[in-house]
């Protein structure tokens, strides 16, 4: 088993850097997201270092993870962001992100939304539709300024990954159909208060090959010539994010490879590279530590009930997707058993692992590894259960970054019929 960066065995048991979760279970309980500063910043630095001598802004999908710390470290770093909501960048701002190096992409923009980031100057809007481009050329219009754009266009590019996460095939809700986006693009061109300034194209999430991003780009390239012979010409072309990790035993593409193969096909293109990764930032710097609480035999399976479940992280129940789970130390149960492991929802769809050897008994503690992307931020109260607090680790340091809620905080807002 290959532990992710900074995390690491030590004499307490599993550390993330210099902390033992002991003590960080100690101090905070379960469920707790644990994050590594020292992993976060190592993967921010490799993907810009493999760029350097291109002009690149990297725009960090907030989506993936949105704590406020986490943004606000690669703010300092220097990234931009991607948002998909007016929330998002009410977070960017908060964290100290610069807004014009914010991109908005998303399908359903609200004119609210609109409002909201034409006030703030972001850099630009992802434009998915010809109706988002006519509302957006209108408030823009009200509001008395222009509005920056680019049309995310789908190149029907099989990414081959899960479906839920394949976002550049026809069937996909995202962006604009190859076949229609010179037409678009046309429109946009002669609407007042829109200024085409790029072109963007994300085709997936948890890519682990290189090829799909290469005939992606190919294809948008076409119609980027196109665009130029008719005198449109684009400042940036944003190539989204997408890059996958590992989770047991993906082999992901090397941040190297994939700058190298990008900029090989980009040798003779001037325009400004714009990148929207997140998961590759964020995935395996983080993980979720929770506590077992009971070993039950149910039949033919056996069920360690831990006190996180799938409102903590719901990616195995939703995509079926896999963590390895370790045992953070040894405890006096040395004898390895397999497990199904599952929380207290009330739901049968209620597991974090199947088939999992480990020795563990009651009160010993799991981590649930390579939690830092779509964990915490797709958490729920599903059950009026708090959502889990989250710590940040520097060396030797322990941050809170998010406290536990409380259960009091679940229903503040809600009021009794009189």
């Amino acid at each position: 088993m290959n532990l992710p960066p900074m995390t690491h065995r030590g004499n307490d048991g599993l550390q993330v850097e210099d902390v033992s979760l002991r003590e960080v279970a100690t101090r905070f309980g379960t469920p707790c997201y644990v994050y590594s500063k020292a992993a976060l910043t190592q993967a921010y630095r490799e993907f810009s270092a493999a760029f350097a001598g291109r002009d690149v802004m990297i725009c960090y999908a907030v989506k993936a993870n949105s704590n406020l710390a986490i943004l606000g470290l690669f703010a300092k770093l220097g990234a931009g962001f991607d948002i998909v909501s007016e929330g998002e960048l009410a977070r960017v701002l908060a964290a100290g992100g610069d807004p014009r190096k914010v991109v908005f992409s998303g399908v359903g923009k609200r004119a609210e939304e609109m409002r909201a980031a034409l006030a703030h100057n972001i850099l630009c809007f992802n434009v998915e539709s010809q109706s988002e481009l006519l509302r957006l050329s209108g408030v823009a219009r009200e509001m008395g300024v222009r509005a920056a754009i680019s049309l995310r266009v789908n190149p029907d590019v099989d990414p081959k990954t899960h479906p839920y996460i394949a976002t550049g095939l026809k069937q996909n809700k995202f962006g604009v159909a190859f076949e229609d986006a010179l037409a678009l693009y046309r429109t946009a061109s002669d609407l007042p208060s829109i200024d085409v300034i790029g072109i963007d194209c994300h085709i997936g999430s948890q890519i682990t090959e290189i090829a799909p991003f290469g005939d992606a780009l190919e294809k948008v390239l076409q119609l980027v010539d196109q665009l130029e012979r008719e005198g449109i010409a684009l400042h940036h072309l944003d190539l989204g994010g997408g890059i996958g990790i590992r989770y047991k035993d993906e082999q992901p593409i090397q941040i190297k490879h994939y700058a190298e193969t990008l900029k090989g096909i980009l040798a003779s293109r001037s325009q400004q590279l714009i990148f929207e990764p997140g998961r590759c930032f964020v995935g395996n710097a983080g993980l979720l530590l929770t506590q077992v609480e009971y070993i039950k035999q149910g039949g033919n399976r056996r069920f360690a009930i831990v006190d996180a479940a799938m409102n903590d992280l719901i990616r195995p129940a939703l995509y079926e997707a896999y963590h390895e789970i370790v045992a953070v130390a040894p405890g006096a149960n040395d004898e390895s058993a397999q497990y199904d492991i599952v929380g207290p929802v009330c739901e049968s769809g209620d597991f974090l692992g199947r088939d999992r050897d480990l020795c563990i008994e009651p009160g010993d503690l799991v981590a649930v590894l390579s939690a830092g992307a779509y964990g915490s931020v797709m958490s729920s109260n599903y059950n009026t259960r708090p959502r889990a607090a989250e710590v940040m680790i520097d060396g030797a340091t322990i941050h809170l970054i998010r406290s536990r809620e409380r259960v009091a905080d679940l229903y503040a807002g809600e009021h009794l019929l009189p």
